[in-house]
């Protein structure tokens, strides 16, 4: 006897973000792969309520061309109806009718949280369908279960247990060129810009923004500022001022708030900024607004929602009656299931400890990506100031949230090194970016960082050049404006130390009394320090600490999974 085809609805629903075509296209193809009949399901949850044309068959042919575009070429709208129970009764006679007992669902927490309910329903509303007399008990008989999977299209990053949700980089891409460009005219009229971001609960778009834009100072809802935040930002700006800077940038997730729960706007920013009796800076407000949902993916939520497409339809086709409703999650660049409800449980946990103000609570809830990103940001930026960091994780048990001063951070002179940084092999984007970073946190720390510049080639040949040489310490100001800047501002060369006479290196090593190296590059950057490690036995001077940060577009470096610039500039995948 043969058998139906398994028929596997693909719907968005929730706000829309870039990525959520190439899902759909992943859904279609992927189940026509495995032998099921793909449907579309048009605007969301109302299309799943009206039925009729709102749920349509897919072809291999019919998502040709969606991998790149932006939004949800199928729609999405928010639905009243499926609120309600005679919503989601409707709802379920029309997949029946269509002989569909699979939904693959892309959308946020709130989506996702009806999707589980309407699963949870649905024998009883099946039961209701017969008892009413709408369905025939054998139309219903062969759906008694129905399927369901999770996708979390968000550009908010903001659902626990997944590391990227579906459009958030695209977002965190279009953030970062807006403020790139708002940047060329701040410089040019010594302006602040006081920018606000997308995320009312989950402060991700505005940290990392304000990481890869190196942004004076940052809003966020899991960490608010000192009860001082005021005098703390004036003093940052008036330091950056002070230093030689002609530009302010300020961003602000919308949820910002300070720490007794009062929201804290971009007006209250620009009155401080601009306060004749204080900084008295010409303030501008930009909010990027819907900016931020809009335009093509980006490689990397390409990628995932591809990948995710795939684990999904395999996800329904492995599922029982007894399977947990699960989402599609990636940890640590690898697809996995996760259970949904748990993760939307825990999402809710945020929102609701940031509105009771337990916010040292909330933040222990992100991801240690998150919270390692805000140390990063803030022992990079709030140099000289009080600042709140988490100690390493051994300490955490004895010390979890402290409050330090830069002179808590500051390294004893005994424990000062100087520091000398080299880029080896092709440039690649996020080159300079690292430099800034390492030579913001060797000066937070006491060391001092130096510039060895265009190689191994540079510094064997050109370190004693007049007027200046290869070797040169690094400017605060120099390098504050390096986190966007593609290529490798102090030079590189594909030249080993070997090729360039490892005698020669071990004995300038020695000659500028350098303490450890900082290598910034690829595969002849592994290379390089491979060498130089052998030689040690050789050359006493090599026998320092030496780190190595794989930036390659070839993406060839071993050990790691990712090399900066690997996979485009709009992805900030490092």
């Amino acid at each position: 006897m043969a058998t139906h085809k398994k028929k596997i609805a693909i719907m968005t629903s929730g706000g829309d973000s870039p990525g959520m075509n190439a899902v759909v296209r992943a859904v279609v193809r992927m189940s026509i792969y495995m032998d099921c009949e793909p449907f579309c399901v048009y605007e969301g949850y109302e299309g799943l309520v009206r039925g009729g044309d709102y749920i349509k068959a897919a072809s291999w042919t019919d998502v040709r061309g969606f991998l790149s575009e932006g939004g949800t070429l199928i729609g999405t709208a928010r639905c009243m109806a499926f609120f309600e129970r005679p919503g989601r009764l409707t709802a379920a006679k029309n997949l029946v009718l269509n002989g569909i007992d699979a939904l693959i669902i892309c959308g946020g927490d709130g989506s996702l949280t009806g999707a589980d309910k309407f699963r949870a329903e649905w024998p009883s509303l099946l039961d209701e369908l017969v008892s009413t007399q709408q369905l025939k008990p054998e139309q219903v008989a062969p759906f008694k279960h129905l399927n369901l999977v999770g996708l979390v299209g968000s550009i908010d990053n903001d659902l626990s247990g997944t590391d990227a949700t579906i459009g958030a980089y695209s977002a965190l891409s279009r953030i970062c060129e807006m403020v790139d460009y708002i940047e060329a005219t701040a410089t040019s009229h010594s302006r602040a810009f006081v920018i606000e971001v997308m995320g009312r609960h989950c402060g991700w778009l505005a940290l990392m923004a304000g990481v890869a834009t190196g942004a004076d100072f940052l809003f966020i809802p899991e960490k608010p500022r000192q009860d001082n935040w005021r005098e703390e930002m004036c003093e940052i700006v008036k330091k950056h001022r002070n230093w030689g800077k002609r530009k302010t940038i300020v961003i602000v997730a919308e949820g910002a708030r300070d720490r007794f729960g009062n929201k804290i706007t971009c007006e209250m920013i620009k009155d401080l900024l601009a306060d004749k009796n204080g900084l008295a800076l010409d303030t501008r407000i930009t909010t990027l607004g819907h900016v931020q949902r809009g335009g093509t993916a980006v490689a990397y939520d390409r990628m995932l929602a591809t990948l995710q497409g795939v684990e999904a339809v395999k996800a329904v086709l492995e599922a029982t009656p007894d399977t947990e409703t699960c989402f599609i999650a990636v940890t640590e660049n690898k697809i996995t299931r996760k259970p949904l409800m748990e993760a939307v449980r825990e999402t809710k946990e945020v929102a609701k400890l940031i509105d009771e103000q337990k916010f040292d609570k909330a933040m222990s809830l992100r991801d240690t990506e998150f919270s390692d990103q805000y140390q990063s940001y803030m022992m990079t930026t709030a140099m000289g100031l009080d600042i709140d960091i988490t100690l390493p994780q051994e300490k955490v048990s004895v010390f979890p949230i402290v409050k330090m001063s830069n002179e808590d951070i500051m390294l004893t002179p005994a424990q000062r090194m100087k520091i000398g940084f080299i880029n080896v092999g092709a440039p690649a984007g996020g080159m300079n970016a690292a430099v800034r970073a390492g030579v913001a946190y060797c000066r937070a720390r006491g060391h001092e960082p130096v510039a060895i510049h265009n190689g191994f080639a540079g510094f064997a040949r050109h370190h004693g050049d007049e007027p200046l040489g290869a070797v040169r310490p690094f400017n605060w100001l120099e390098v504050d404006n390096w986190a966007s800047k593609g290529g490798s501002e102090i030079g590189t060369n594909r030249e080993l130390p070997e090729e360039s006479g490892m005698e020669h290196i071990a004995n300038l090593i020695r000659k500028y009394e350098f303490d450890a190296l900082f290598l910034i590059g690829g595969f002849e950057a592994f290379h390089a320090v491979s060498q130089l490690r052998k030689a040690r036995d050789k050359f006493p001077s090599l026998c320092i600490p030496m780190a190595l940060l794989p930036a390659t577009i070839s993406n060839n470096v071993p050990g790691t999974e990712y090399s900066h610039k690997v996979v485009g500039p709009a992805t900030l995948q490092s």
